[in-house]
């Protein structure tokens, strides 16, 4: 009998029957299944009330899968089951124009995807042509299905992220290298140890003629597990970088946030072992020596993925996106108070609270793309997670979507966690690319599940052991920042490794911060042009402006700026951004603008651009300032009017402007304790700009980021405000 049926845009008719299961026996049988046979198992190990409950989910024989490499985007039937349902999914996929037919059989579908010819904006970075065009037509077909469960189940590699940011790539790639590989189920099992429940949702696909019923569940193909005569078998772990090695690149990395080109870098290592044994095995030791909210074990059939994740990437809920950034690591002691001494010395260490709190900047401006102006809250702040070995700072990070995006659009505006890559982003990859001496692959991408129903529930893949080729590989990182000690952050990468070596070894918080937007005029018929000069904070800029009701159209530096510039806004914002403000050619367009007589406001390389344009100069300072605090000096008016005269803000620069070179056209508005200059404004025409970032969670004391981003509006358009408060 069904229990639940649902019709999706073009026809296909689902048929859902509910299946109860004895809570006793479990549905733990599907791990040892999985060595044999195509599938997944996933479970909670821990419980959090505000973020993670104890569930499992598994299946095994789908009948669909999909495989996407760098050139080819692959749907295959699994089995017999797979082949009427294939079939039904061609037209729908084809109809989209960015998507072209490469060749088919009855048991394959081989597609690409065109690039964008077009112009996106940034905020729309999210919807070109890209690898998930395929997968946002499924989503859309089947779009308002009500059903927790039926979607596409798999990893996402770290790869993807170069569709999104082009870039030269120094490191050699293979054919078989994959974006991305899912799986779409047709029985999942699912059990609930909270609530002691446990139930099978079991689906029938059908359009006209083509239907699932009936059809055998015999996998085509079997699972390979080929073993590699070049390993050794001595249970012996080797890494792809000395000790002395990993600590020289710490080194390189603080040089390149000393001059500027990032705040922030996550570099990793590899270490492998052979590996012989059943992967159900080293599954149950990775759960049971390191329960995690995200414990995975994906069968791939040529290889696979086993992990126990501390660490959510992105989850959707109706309009709901959160996040949970990790950054800040402690080895655990050998009892309870070496315990507690430990959580002190992580609690009171500024180093690890500078990485979390750069880390979350990053993880709200990657929701800023996407979510309602003044939604995205920090709900939790450095709270301690224990795991195995370590103690972690985590905070917690919600905003609702704007309307018009969607759960994938989440999922891509967050590609790939600041956690796993370091910020800005891209100038971050492009050194990882560099750096690091062989690709990610899987590490630092994503696993979980795509639903039907719009959710999205995934985790990061970190504290992953992939299994290939008789090979256990398993990579770690460490977040390096300026503060950095090289000896720190090579053990740092040794002790996130402890779940793994024991493994080896074996085998031979507090309540919701909820920050209200004040009350701010209104300016509906303001728009303002965002200029990204390839920033981390640009999004959570624009959505601070936002809230005044401004229209905000975010475009990169060069071109896309130069041609934004037709539309005539009302305002222009420089936004910050690494390395010296000619490398984005910021100067010359401060000096554009001005004789197009368009009001500017600069922030941080804003500020040095302008500067730079009057003719002033510009030093490296002695130390970077990277999410850490200034303290500000300032008269209290134009937009200083309403700011504590010694207010603390958020700085993220090297960079500074050199005081005796202000050029006599700028006046100098605030300076900070060491008395650098942090605001400047022209004597004559409608330009300003902050050396800080007023959209820094530093910046959030008496909400003193959002009233300088109103008073930028007010001073330098004042015809432009009303009464009207904000809702």
């Amino acid at each position: 009998m069904t229990d639940y049926s649902f019709v999706s845009l073009s026809g296909i008719v689902i048929d859902r029957t509910d299946r109860k299961i004895n809570f006793q026996r479990g549905i733990d049988f599907m791990v040892d299944a999985l060595n044999n046979t195509r599938g997944a198992f996933l479970s909670s190990g821990v419980e959090d009330q505000d973020r993670y409950s104890r569930w499992e989910f598994g299946f095994i024989d789908p009948p669909l899968e999909i495989v996407a490499h760098a050139e080819q985007f692959r749907l295959s039937a699994l089995n017999p089951r797979g082949v009427p349902l294939l079939a039904m999914l061609r037209p729908l996929l084809l109809k989209d124009p960015d998507i072209e037919l490469k060749s088919e059989t009855e048991e394959n579908l081989i597609l690409s995807v065109a690039r964008p010819e077009r112009m996106f904006a940034e905020e729309e970075r999210s919807r070109q042509p890209s690898t998930f065009t395929p997968i946002r037509a499924l989503m859309a077909e089947f779009n308002g299905m009500n059903d927790d469960f039926l979607g596409l189940w798999g990893a996402f590699g770290f790869d993807l992220i170069y569709e999104f940011e082009q870039m030269s790539l120094s490191m050699p790639r293979t054919r078989d290298d994959k974006l991305l590989h899912l799986y779409l189920p047709d029985r999942i099992m699912v059990m609930d140890r909270r609530l002691e429940v446990a139930f099978a949702h079991e689906y029938e696909f059908t359009r006209r003629a083509l239907s699932t019923h009936g059809m055998g569940e015999t996998a085509f193909t079997g699972v390979t597990q080929p073993s590699s005569p070049n390993m050794a078998s001595d249970g012996a772990i080797t890494s792809d970088h000395s000790p002395e090695d990993y600590m020289g690149k710490v080194e390189g990395a603080r040089e390149r946030i000393r001059v500027g080109d990032i705040f922030e870098v996550v570099l990793s290592r590899k270490y492998q072992t052979a590996y012989h044994g059943p992967p159900s095995e080293m599954f149950r030791l990775m759960q049971r020596i390191n329960p995690s909210p995200y414990e995975f074990f994906f069968q791939f059939a040529n290889e696979q993925l086993i992990g126990a994740s501390p660490e959510m990437f992105v989850r959707v809920d109706g309009d709901r996106v959160e996040s949970s950034p990790i950054s800040g690591t402690a080895r655990r002691g050998d009892n309870a108070m070496e315990d507690a001494e430990r959580i002190l010395a992580l609690y009171n260490s500024w180093k690890d609270e500078v990485e979390l709190t750069m880390c979350t900047d990053v993880d709200r401006n990657d929701k800023s793309r996407i979510c309602r102006p003044g939604t995205i809250k920090l709900l939790a702040r450095r709270a301690i997670e224990r795991y195995a070995g370590l103690f972690h700072t985590v905070d917690h990070v919600e905003g609702r979507m704007r309307e018009g995006f969607d759960g994938i659009d989440a999922f891509l505006s967050h590609m790939w966690a600041v956690t796993l890559t370091g910020a800005p982003k891209r100038k971050a990859v492009e050194i990882i690319e560099d750096v690091e001496v062989s690709p990610r692959r899987w590490y630092g991408g994503a696993i979980g599940a795509l639903m039907f129903s719009g959710t999205i529930n995934t985790g990061i893949t970190i504290r992953t052991v992939h299994l290939e080729n008789g090979r256990a590989d398993y990579r770690v990182g460490a977040t390096l920042v300026w503060d950095s000690v090289p000896a720190e952050e090579e053990e740092e990468t040794r002790i996130k490794s402890t779940a793994f070596f024991k493994a080896v070894a074996s085998l031979g918080a507090q309540g919701p911060e909820v920050v209200e937007a004040p009350a701010a005029l209104k300016y509906s018929d303001v728009s303002i042009i965002m200029v990204d000069n390839e920033d981390s904070f640009v999004h959570t800029l624009a959505d601070y402006f936002r809230q005044t009701g401004a229209e905000v159209k975010t475009f990169r530096h060069g071109a896309p700026a130069l041609a934004a510039l037709a539309e005539k806004p009302d305002l222009v914002i420089h936004s910050p951004g690494p390395g010296q403000p000619k490398d984005f050619g910021v100067p010359d367009l401060v000096r554009t603008v001005a004789d197009l007589g368009i009001p500017q406001f600069g922030i941080c390389l804003g500020l040095q651009g302008m500067v730079e344009a009057f003719g002033g100069e510009l030093t490296i300072m002695d130390e970077p300032r990277h999410g850490k605090y200034w303290q500000l000096s300032h008269g209290g008016s134009g937009i200083f009017d309403g700011i504590e005269a010694d207010c603390r803000v958020g700085g993220y620069h090297s960079l500074l402007a050199v005081s005796e070179k202000i050029p006599d056209e700028l006046d100098v508005i605030a300076h900070n304790e060491h008395d650098m200059v942090m605001a400047i404004k022209h004597k004559t025409l409608p330009l300003a700009a902050v050396q800080f970032h007023p959209e820094s969670i530093l910046s959030m004391d008496n909400q003193a980021g959002l009233q300088i981003v109103e008073n930028v509006l007010a001073t330098l358009l004042p015809e432009k405000g009303t009464a009207e408060q904000a809702a």
